[in-house]
């Protein structure tokens, strides 16, 4: 019983340690970036900056964005899925690429006919701690057409009939 629970401790305390370390730092070059995060999931071009989009954590609810500058170092790592960087998405004036560049490539996409909009949905923890979802909805020409958070329903087992 105590190696079982010895065993259970040790490995709570390597995955709490390992989620908790962020293993780039403000002006490390960007070889260096990918050598320690790996190879981006994408790339963007932003301005004279350019963004390498890390998708991690649990049921895909963070994404990180590290910029990089144009001197080729490390300006800032930030998890992108949160509300204020929801909020940064102008409705009826942000386009696909705007919102790949600020929030990263959706969980999954829905085509909904009946009003002709293309949804893109993000699962993240809203405040750290609610299972959330939000929608980013297109209109035909690919400008944002509305913006809905709620309940990610792959944790709303009762509540939905799940």
């Amino acid at each position: 019983m105590k190696n079982r629970y010895r065993t259970l401790l040790l490995l709570i305390s390597v995955i709490a340690v390992a989620g908790c370390a962020i293993p780039v730092n403000p002006g490390d070059p960007e070889s260096q970036v990918i050598s320690r995060l790996g190879r981006p999931n994408a790339t963007y071009q932003n301005g004279n900056e350019r963004l390498l989009e890390y998708d991690q954590g649990a049921f895909g609810q963070e994404t990180h964005m590290a910029r990089i500058g144009p001197d080729g170092h490390l300006i800032s790592y930030q998890q992108v899925l949160t509300l204020e960087q929801f909020a940064k998405i102008k409705v009826g004036q942000a386009n696909k690429e705007d919102v790949l560049r600020l929030v990263g490539h959706p969980l999954n996409t829905v085509f909904y006919s009946r009003v002709q909009l293309e949804g893109w949905n993000y699962g993240f923890k809203e405040s750290g701690v609610w299972n959330s979802l939000m929608t980013v909805y297109f209109d035909k020409t690919g400008i944002v057409a509305k913006l809905e958070n709620g309940p990610d329903p792959r944790f709303e087992h009762s509540r939905f009939g799940l």
